[in-house]
């Protein structure tokens, strides 16, 4: 049976292994949250796809419209935490 000691080892090189930026902010005293709860792309993608969208309503483009729902779509859809889980990857619940 491992000791306590070395269970919370193997849990930082595990958090070390899955997400290194985090565990070297975490051992420097400046901690930035993990990366399933980072989502400035997201906000980019989102606030171009709803400029274009916009864009295309002002103008009455349907090109632009359809354009702006598509990317507003994906990019909605990158604020999902559990979007790893259906590619195999293993993200931790955020509960």
């Amino acid at each position: 049976m491992p000791t306590y000691d070395e269970r919370l080892r193997d849990l930082e090189e595990q958090l070390r292994h899955d997400d290194p930026g985090f565990a070297e902010a975490m051992s420097g005293g400046t901690p930035r949250p993990p990366r399933e709860y980072r989502r400035h792309t997201a906000w980019l993608w989102l606030a171009v796809g709803l400029a274009v969208l916009g864009t295309g309503i002002a103008v009455g483009h349907g090109l632009l419209i359809a354009t702006g729902l598509v990317v507003s779509g994906a990019a909605a859809h990158l604020f999902d935490p559990q979007r790893g889980r259906l590619h195999g990857r293993d993200i931790p619940s955020t509960r």
